[in-house]
């Protein structure tokens, strides 16, 4: 009895210097679903010949 005792005090003073555990969100509150533009892919195309711009690496800057 006197542990029990003990975890309590223990438990009374941590939740006295540091709160309580925020509340857990759930993954649907961490999701959003958004209607997609249908002309977005004609926007937005992947450029394979322009995507060496955007492309780092330290060797190339060097120029090894």
């Amino acid at each position: 009895m006197h542990e029990a005792a003990t975890t309590d005090a223990a438990a009374t003073v941590r939740r006295a210097r540091f709160g309580k555990l925020p509340e857990r969100i759930r993954y649907e509150d961490m999701t959003q679903e958004v209607e997609t533009d249908p002309n977005a892919r004609t926007k937005s195309t992947y450029n394979p010949e322009g995507a060496w711009n955007y492309y780092s690496c330290l060797a190339l800057d060097l120029g090894l």
